[in-house]
């Protein structure tokens, strides 16, 4: 009995190599096939990628949770800011091109101190910030630490209150100590490969997905590396959220919630208009029809929400 254990230990070992051997080199040739678009920046021991371009007033956009900066490309958002703005785009540590030092817990906290490093390394004195998703904990914390820094924000999406939710606890097991990397180097990939259409497609709903998010590298988004940043933040999503909810009302510079009325990942009536509640000075536009990926299917009410925060900062 115990010989039989033994071997089919022994392959599974030898089947779990064989998929980490097989999800590296995936990754790699990912990386080459898709070589950082933009410029690095060194900031507290994290190399940081980030795409500019532009002239004018500083916008800066912060993506959500499991993107990168190619979400602000594929959506045409990054090319139409640019031509009325000084756009700069980054990869959020981990995500993209940016690396992700272990020595640091990175909470939207300590994201919001990294991203204001870098712009005071990049020239900028005070910028308006979009944030998608995840994003617009990053961009609260910022507006918050360093008010001087944030002219104003648009908020789109966003997850702001401690709410559970079963998306949440079923990314728990691939953020354990141990099992987690064993996991992120061998299923993950493969499990990601299979529901990408779906969860994609979960994003955008009721809209359908358009064809420029094809331009979105799935294999970049599907690497070791990458998986193990999207859980580490979804672990963290819930702490980060806590920590700011008694603090939204001291937020004094123009503020824009935007949020789609049939959103699947954040529920609208959970928080961004309980958001809208505590920023009692805020301006919320809630987009009948949209789903999440409202910087994709409704482009034209981003930039005008930008503009409108740009004109009210001035």
């Amino acid at each position: 009995m115990t010989q039989p254990l033994i071997l089919l230990g022994v392959l599974i070992l030898v089947a779990l190599a064989g998929m980490a051997l097989l999800n590296f080199r995936t990754a790699r040739l990912a990386e080459f096939a898709n070589p950082p678009a933009g410029k690095f920046i060194d900031v507290n021991g994290c190399r940081l990628h980030y795409a500019e371009k532009g002239e004018g007033d500083v916008l800066v956009l912060l993506h959500g949770s499991g993107s990168m900066l190619q979400d602000f490309t594929a959506s045409n958002l990054f090319e139409l800011a640019a031509q009325e703005f000084r756009v700069i785009a980054f990869d959020r540590p981990g995500y993209g091109h940016s690396t992700r030092p272990r020595a640091t817990i990175w909470t939207a906290d300590a994201q919001a101190e990294l991203i204001h490093c870098a712009l005071a390394g990049l020239n900028v004195r005070r910028a308006i910030v979009f944030a998608h998703s995840w994003g617009p904990l990053v961009a609260i914390s910022l507006a918050l630490k360093h008010p001087e820094a944030v002219r104003g924000l648009v908020l789109a999406s966003g997850f702001y209150y401690a709410k559970y939710d079963l998306e949440i606890v079923l990314h728990w097991p691939a953020a354990m100590p141990l099992a987690g990397p064993v996991l992120q180097w061998t299923i993950a990939p493969l499990l990601g490969r299979l529901a990408w259409r779906s969860e994609v497609a979960k994003n955008f709903d009721p809209r359908p997905v358009p064809d420029t998010f094809a331009e979105f590298p799935q294999e970049m988004a599907l690497r070791p590396s990458h998986i193990a940043t999207t859980v580490m933040e979804t672990k963290l999503l819930l702490p980060s959220a806590s920590a700011l909810t008694c603090e939204y009302g001291k937020l004094n510079m123009p503020v824009t919630i935007m949020t789609g009325e049939s959103d699947r990942i954040c529920d609208a009536r959970v928080h961004s208009l309980q958001l809208h509640h505590d920023v009692p000075h805020s301006k919320l536009i809630c987009l009948p029809g949209e789903g999440h990926m409202i910087h994709y299917t409704a482009t034209s009410a981003v930039m005008e929400a930008i503009r409108l925060v740009a004109r009210e900062s001035r």
